[in-house]
Formats: structure tokens, sequence, C-alpha cells
């Protein structure tokens, strides 16, 4: 038995992680969230001045 690794894409937002099916684009929206920003991070607010 062998491991295989498949590489799939990994939403910043909600941690969803999926398979794409067209290889050669890259995802607009993550499937689950439907966040257009899945693969930026979220920014951290800074409180105070």
């Amino acid at each position: 038995m062998g491991i295989a690794k498949i590489e799939c894409y990994v939403c910043e937002r909600c941690n969803h992680k999926w398979i794409a099916r067209n290889k050669k684009e890259k995802p607009k929206v993550c499937p689950k969230c439907k966040s257009p920003y899945w693969d930026t991070p979220r920014r951290i607010k800074k409180i105070g001045g």
C-alpha cells in the first residue's frame, strides 16, 4: 500500500479543504463559505490609536 499526495486548496477564512475541478485556474470563491478572499488571511484589528 502506498501513500498518494493530493494537492488541495485551503480556505484561510473557514479552513475548508477541497480539490478544484479545473486544475488550470485558481478558484474564485470558497465552495463552503463563498468568500472571494479565501486565499487571504483575515486582518487583525488594532485596538486603540
